[in-house]
Parts: C-alpha cells; structure tokens; sequence
C-alpha cells in the first residue's frame, strides 16, 4: 500500500485555489463542487499532538472534486505539472473509466491541469484525455505535449486566487450541443 505522507503536499496549493474556487461559486449560487477525501487508515498517531503520522490508502479513489454546474454534474481531477509534457501516469486507470462512466451518464468530466513552469491553468475534456489514453494503450506516447493542447482552454486566473474554469465547462457543452467537439 502507498505510504499516505509519502507523496508530501504535492498539488496543495493547486487545491487550495480550486477550493476558494468553488467556495465563491457556491457563494454566487453558480454551483456546487467539493472535494472528495482519499480514504486513509491510520497506521501511526502521534497521541500528543493528535496528529497521524503514517497512513495508507484504503481504496482508489475516483476524482478529486464532484458536484454541480447549474444542473449538469460535473467531476474532474486536478494535476499539477512541472514540465511542457504531461505523463499519463499521473492519471491512473480506474480515474478513465470512471471519468468514462460519468459522461455515459450525462456529466462532464474533465482534468484542471496546473502547468507551473508556465504558471498556467488548463481544461482538458475528456475527450481529448481519452483520446491521448489511447493513443497510448495503443502502443504510442504515454505522454502529451503542451503544443498539443487546444490554446482554447486555457482557464484564466483571476484576482490570482480564482481558477474560473466554468467559462470552460459552458464552451464545452456548447460544442457538444453543436457537435463541434
């Protein structure tokens, strides 16, 4: 089993921001996203300070946030990456399927991608994800390129605490209800 502490606070921050986030657009009545917590077992608690000091993961979990948009659920995964080129090994095989699943039942599924070399937020559908996980599976890159990416859905920060990825979310059902993905 992963060591829960191993991976430190790696994408803290990136939550941090999306959970501000979606803490206004709860405020604005625009939706409604939590977070989803990582189920852990506790292995090690300091008693003292009542911290847990060692834990592991007792299942996979599916996404990061659920929840939303002014009726149409939504989910995604939030990554951070350091480089131009994205690994796919960040995104593990039961997140797929049930990204997969969650839009064969109507919802929108999505990665909010943190490139922090470039200090820069991107959307990437489904759609294309699934699209690179094949390529993949296919014997091809397990990795995508930034220049391969769609330069439409960059998600513009603002005030630089606000990820405002539901212009994103409305032009991805727009091409959808336009057949333009």
């Amino acid at each position: 089993m992963p060591s829960w502490n191993s991976r430190g606070l790696r994408g803290s921050s990136l939550e941090e921001l999306i959970n501000i986030t979606n803490t206004r657009y709860r405020e604005k009545k625009l939706a409604l996203i939590q977070k989803i917590p990582t189920p852990i077992t506790p292995t090690a608690i300091d008693k003292e300070k009542r911290h847990i000091t060692l834990a592991y993961f007792e299942e996979k979990s599916t996404v990061d946030y659920i929840g939303a948009v002014q009726g149409v659920p939504v989910c995604f995964d939030a990554k951070e990456c350091g480089a131009d080129t994205f690994a796919l090994q960040n995104v593990h095989e039961h997140q797929v399927h049930f990204m997969k699943d969650f839009e064969e039942q109507g919802g929108i599924a999505f990665l909010l991608i943190y490139y922090s070399k470039r200090n820069l937020y991107y959307y990437l559908t489904y759609k294309r994800l699934s699209e690179f996980w094949e390529r993949a599976q296919q014997g091809g890159r397990k990795s995508f390129r930034f220049e391969e990416l769609d330069k439409d859905n960059e998600i513009p920060c603002k005030n630089n605490i606000f990820i405002h990825y539901l212009e994103n979310i409305a032009r991805d059902i727009t091409s959808r209800e336009t057949g333009t993905v």
